[in-house]
């Protein structure tokens, strides 16, 4: 893979981290901490809603960008040309 096209693939892989990273840590700490007065007015199986989030939430939400972030990368694996076959 030339210099050029290695770049662009790290800097497209560093973008998803990001974004990824991003969203968790509004999740976990916008959620959990920051909106956790106003989501605690909702209950949900007897807890608060902020509480959840703090507690639960995040984790759940984390796993799920862990598969969405296996999906970006197979997918920008085979666009250039690195992925197993």
């Amino acid at each position: 893979m030339s210099d050029k096209r290695l770049d662009q693939y790290w800097k497209r892989n560093l973008k998803y981290l990001l974004i990824l990273l991003s969203i968790w840590f509004m999740v976990s700490y916008g959620c959990g901490i920051l909106f956790a007065d106003a989501l605690n007015t909702i209950k949900i199986g007897g807890f608060p809603l902020g509480f959840w989030f703090a507690q639960q939430g995040s984790i759940y939400v984390f796993v799920i960008l862990i598969f969405v972030y296996v999906v970006l990368m197979n997918k920008l694996d085979r666009e250039f040309d690195v992925d197993e076959k």
